[in-house]
Formats: structure tokens, C-alpha cells, sequence
């Protein structure tokens, strides 16, 4: 109930004095612009970040992961072939 009296007790000086409401919309208007100005700056501020690093040489996830599993198959079939030069050496020493 309070808020009521408070919300029409508002309205009333708001009618009856036109500086109020003048500093009101003000107000609201520089609100409305700082947020406006904050969401400039904040995309701004995203894309120079992107250009930032756009330059730079980074890999995604998927693609070091597959040249992570590459590198493993390498190295496998490195060590497969170091055996078998291992035991061909081994039977041409062994003759």
C-alpha cells in the first residue's frame, strides 16, 4: 500500500513540477547512453582482441589433436621399424 501512495505521490510532483520531470528524462536519456556507450566499447574492445590474435598462428583443438594422434602412429611404426632392423642386423651378424 505504501508503494502506491509513494508511485501516485511521484506522479503527482511529476505533473505539477515540469523541472522533475525534465531531470527525469535526462536522466534516463544518459542512462540509455552510458549503457549504449558500454556495449560500443565492449564489442570494441572484442574485436581488437580478435585482431590481436588473428595474426598469431594458434590451432584448434580438433587439429592438434589430430596431428597429435599422426605423431603418435609415426613414432609407433618408427619403433616397429627399429626392431626389425634390430633383428635383420642380429641374423646377418649371426651368419
Amino acid at each position: 500500500m505504501l508503494w502506491r501512495t509513494t508511485i501516485a505521490t511521484y506522479q503527482a510532483m511529476q505533473s505539477e513540477n515540469p523541472i522533475i520531470a525534465d531531470f527525469v528524462k535526462l536522466a534516463n536519456s544518459a542512462a540509455g547512453t552510458m549503457a549504449g556507450m558500454t556495449r560500443e566499447a565492449r564489442e570494441s574492445a572484442r574485436e581488437r582482441m580478435r585482431e590481436a590474435l588473428g595474426g598469431m598462428d594458434f590451432v584448434s583443438r580438433e587439429e592438434f589433436e589430430t596431428v597429435k594422434a599422426m605423431a603418435q602412429k609415426a613414432r609407433e611404426q618408427a619403433d616397429a621399424l627399429e626392431a626389425k632392423v634390430a633383428e635383420l642386423e642380429a641374423k646377418l651378424s649371426g651368419k
